[in-house]
């Protein structure tokens, strides 16, 4: 009887061992979502479609090149799509747009150089970060001494330039209240207001001022990228309480890390001088 006893409790030992072993993405893959919770992974592999959010307007995450969204980001979510077996169909919106389409459902996952903030944090979820970035002043290269701190640039005669909608507008309004501001809403030429004279300081992030100094070549000139005046992290945007695609798209971006394929494409995007 003892050992009849003891084989049953083997038994059943071992299939609860079983259980306990499979697979988390077995587990992932074949799991319901909580009622009233989107499941954005089921939705994207039945539809084979993964609708990607962006402005579209920051190299060097996303840019629209004339229809074709090209960057860190792009190339990032054409892998994770792969991953999934899907297309990915970019949505354009605007940095004062990007929540409320984001939460419209116009979209599964939103990208494009996105800063994680707690306002933002407080309607959706967002991804492990996957870049450090940071903020920036980008001006004409003869002003870089002047221009190296907040202190510098936060006064009555300092003309500063910012885009509506993004945490560049939040920086200036709050960092450099003291400052001369001017809205720009359109950031592909927000630069040439400093190169042109009609204003002294844009205070961006570090990646972008990186590329923008490359671009204008001898014009404009990073202060400081790598010790910003603000510290900052970027992020993929995530629906609210989808824990489940969040792990997904986190376990993607990691694996990116591991391999280094995210340091080779970071690399690929951002220029060394």
């Amino acid at each position: 009887m003892k050992k009849t006893a003891y084989t049953f409790l083997s038994t059943l030992s071992m299939v609860s061992l079983s259980l306990s072993t499979t697979s988390y993405a077995d587990t992932a893959l074949n799991s319901v979502a909580p009622v009233g919770v989107k499941d954005t992974l089921s939705q994207v592999m039945t539809t084979k479609k993964l609708r990607v959010c962006s402005p579209g307007d920051y190299k060097p995450f996303s840019y629209d090149n004339n229809g074709k969204f090209e960057g860190i980001d792009n190339d990032l979510v054409n892998g994770l799509a792969k991953s999934l077996g899907t297309d990915v169909v970019m949505v354009k919106t605007s940095w004062s747009n990007l929540l409320s389409d984001f939460n419209a459902d116009k979209c599964d996952i939103a990208v494009g150089g996105i800063s994680i903030s707690l306002p933002r944090q407080q309607q959706a979820l967002f991804t492990e970060p996957y870049f450090v970035n940071g903020k920036t002043p980008l001006v004409r290269c003869p002003d870089v001494k002047k221009y190296q701190t907040i202190d510098q640039i936060n006064r009555p005669n300092v003309r500063i330039v910012a885009n509506p909608g993004g945490s560049n507008e939040n920086f200036a309004k709050t960092a450099l209240s003291n400052a001369n501001l001017t809205m720009q809403k359109d950031n592909l030429v927000i630069f040439d207001e400093v190169a042109q004279r009609r204003a002294d300081v844009f205070v961006t992030e570090a990646a972008e001022a990186r590329v923008k100094q490359h671009e204008y070549k001898g014009v404009l000139c990073a202060v400081n990228p790598d010790k910003p005046l603000k510290s900052a992290l970027n992020g993929w945007l995530i629906p609210n309480n989808d824990f489940r695609f969040k792990a997904y798209v986190d376990q993607y971006l990691n694996l990116e890390k591991l391999s280094g394929n995210l340091d080779t494409t970071i690399n690929k995007w951002i220029p060394k001088d």
